[in-house]
């Protein structure tokens, strides 16, 4: 299969468990010298910084085989934090049977917290090894056990969600195992669907809730890159290997805002994949659906928190201008020079997925990384040295380089979805 739609969704933020405050070294990574340094300087500054990740990276390497609990679960975050802030490709490489065996002693033997920087560990060591096909496939059936395991806690089962939902995404290979995925993944959130009566199930807890949404954002992840063609058919037949819409649709009515929230992104990205496809897709929908949306995008419950009142407002806002005017949701990411267009639900929800893994280190993969940047298109990483002795760029050169890559990314898309084809028997 060439290679996937490079789209994303909505940024529904970084993954809330921030490793700001814990981490002190990363100013060093984020800093650039100044255009008037001495080169030797620069190279002497970055020389001495990969010292010090390399030699933390090993310190919390050798700290994950010991016998604490508590010991193996810090070393796992640490070495987390470290890939997320740096790309060190090359080191990793040395490294990683020893990495994969630490992901799954600790989500086979672990408990908590060392399970979830586990289930963490396994995207960001993939994204440091260009999408390596052996690793995908071996951590792939890691996390599988570990979500089925219900004896395990919902945070790590949910952070194994994720990670499976990412790892696929990367792969891209078989549109088969990909619906098998997705189905799996339906298997977990339907826990939310509404019952017979119509009315909410009563006995999801918050925690449930969380698991549900995650789930329910990698079944979305991988729907960014079904073809268009066969998605609409499958949908509109009402086959059982997709929800129905309407089932989806109940899940708005949820009481826990991630799963609202999730929902509601959901709905608008398969309209948006449908809709590409066939301008009348699901249309006997719409209106019950813009009714519930705009209920949603005006809450004023007072039995909702504040803070949840506000960020489902400004999601359902955003759904309702895509129901109504068929806009989607447009922002600019900015990183060091460059500009990244999020223009679309699919591609929002992308970058919200690598963002999930990758944390407030994201920004740096995007300038470094060459297998992030050839997920959004970025084309070859830029001389950040040769960049700064130019200076900044005119206004009107952004707009020009980012109208360019816009209009290529728009024809890569099309060429892309239409060659695609899915064949079952």
């Amino acid at each position: 299969m060439p290679r996937r739609n490079k789209k994303n969704t909505k940024n529904r933020g970084v993954d809330s468990n921030s490793e700001d405050d814990s981490y002190n070294d990363n100013v060093s990574v984020y800093s650039y010298a100044s255009e008037n340094a001495p080169s030797s300087v620069n190279d002497s500054d970055e020389l001495s910084s990969n010292e010090r990740f390399e030699e933390k990276f090993s310190q919390a390497l050798e700290n994950a085989t010991e016998k604490s609990a508590q010991t193996r679960a810090m070393a796992l975050q640490s070495i987390c934090e470290i890939l997320m802030h740096r790309y060190m490709p090359e080191y990793v490489e040395d490294r990683k049977m020893t990495l994969i065996d630490c992901i799954e002693k600790s989500l086979r033997r672990g408990k908590g917290a060392e399970q979830v920087w586990g289930a963490r560990l396994a995207p960001l060591l993939v994204l440091q090894l260009n999408g390596d096909e052996n690793i995908l496939k071996a951590l792939n059936q890691f996390l599988l056990t570990t979500v089925q395991d219900k004896t395990v806690s919902f945070d790590a089962r949910a952070k194994c969600c994720t990670a499976l939902g990412l790892l696929n995404f990367l792969s891209a290979e078989d549109i088969g195992e990909f619906l098998n995925l997705m189905q799996f993944f339906e298997g977990i959130f339907s826990g939310s669907y509404l019952r017979g009566d119509d009315k909410t199930p009563i006995s999801v807890s918050a925690e449930a809730g969380t698991l549900h949404a995650e789930a329910l954002s990698a079944w979305g992840l991988l729907l960014t890159v079904l073809p268009a063609g066969d998605f609409v058919s499958w949908m509109s037949s009402g086959q059982s290997m997709l929800p129905s819409f309407k089932r989806l649709m109940g899940l708005l009515q949820s009481p826990h805002l991630d799963v609202r929230v999730a929902a509601g992104e959901t709905l608008a990205l398969i309209l948006e994949c449908g809709r590409s496809h066939d301008e009348d897709f699901l249309e006997e929908y719409l209106g019950d659906l813009i009714d519930t949306v705009k209920q949603l995008a005006t809450d004023s419950h007072k039995y909702r928190a504040k803070r949840d009142r506000k960020a489902q407002r400004a999601t359902f806002r955003d759904v309702l201008h895509y129901l109504e005017e068929d806009i989607s949701p447009e922002i600019n990411i900015r990183f060091g020079n460059e500009c990244l267009v999020l223009d679309s639900w699919a591609i929002h929800h992308q970058y919200a997925a690598l963002c999930a893994v990758m944390g407030p280190g994201m920004s740096s993969h995007l300038q470094e990384n060459d297998f992030v940047r050839d997920i959004f298109q970025l084309g070859t990483k830029l001389n950040v040295t040769n960049e700064l002795g130019k200076g900044k760029q005119s206004k009107l050169e952004r707009h020009l380089m980012n109208a360019a890559a816009f209009k290529a990314r728009t024809k890569s898309r099309g060429k892309n979805r239409d060659k695609r084809t899915a064949v079952f028997t």
